[in-house]
């Protein structure tokens, strides 16, 4: 299904609403199926072993929509994974498969729960906020997390404001942490990205705002890297 961006929306595999993302691959290498991976997790050792079995996130006309593949074997070439499946057997094949997102399936995330890894499924409902404009003040509430969004660039967050629905980058630059057990979403927004929502909510006209006082806390905030990776997936 096309989106009206022009992109093409790839469906969570049904694995689970417990199930965890692990990677996505990149692109080929070599000619005997070799997959560079981006890796979504600190424990590749862990995730990536012999016999592992990743359901693909894929768009429905892929020819590997609906099916899972089989870790053989990952290796490091130039301190990038690289990664080799039973079902991709030569470069053809790598090609079809390239931007497939990886899963894993909630027992085998139980298995070797990481400390810092969460579900999607956790973040919906939980309060995004940013610091405050003085130093020790309280943190500015901004919004909900109403939706986590998977897409091959890169995954968003869409979190409903009192101005209506705002896209962020779940990327490092712009949500450094996240706290299941606080509720709390931490973003570092870049100018504009929040300006009409906390105009309406702090009363202030939107046009002003951008005139005047265009919330001098993201000034000097980072830019979001093209492609970055989600969960965040640093």
């Amino acid at each position: 299904m096309a989106e009206p961006n022009g992109r093409v929306h790839a469906p969570r595999p049904a694995s689970g609403a417990g199930s965890l993302r692990v990677g996505r691959l990149t692109k080929p290498h070599g000619l005997k199926g070799g997959l560079k991976v981006e890796l979504f997790t600190d424990n590749p050792e862990l995730r990536f072993v012999p016999g592992a079995e990743f359901h693909l996130q894929v768009p429905e006309g892929s020819p590997w929509f609906g099916r899972t593949i089989t870790m053989r074997e990952l290796r490091w070439f130039n301190e990038s994974p690289v990664a080799f499946f039973a079902e991709v057997a030569d470069r053809t094949a790598a090609e079809s498969i390239v931007r497939a997102i990886l899963w894993i399936d909630e027992q085998a995330v139980a298995e070797g729960e990481e400390e810092d890894a969460w579900y999607h499924h956790q973040l919906v409902g939980l309060d995004v906020v940013r610091d405050a404009d003085e130093p020790g003040g309280a943190p500015v509430k901004l919004g909900v997390v109403a939706e986590v969004q998977h897409l091959p660039a890169q995954d968003l967050l869409v979190v409903t404001t009192d101005a209506g629905p705002v896209l962020v980058p779940f990327v490092t630059a712009i949500v450094p942490s996240v706290d299941i057990e606080a509720g709390v979403v931490r973003v570092t927004p870049p100018a504009g990205l929040f300006d009409a929502s906390e105009a309406e909510s702090d009363g202030t006209d939107g046009s002003a705002r951008a005139d005047g006082d265009r919330g001098s806390e993201h000034d000097d905030t980072a830019e979001p890297e093209p492609g970055g990776a989600t969960g965040p997936s640093a």
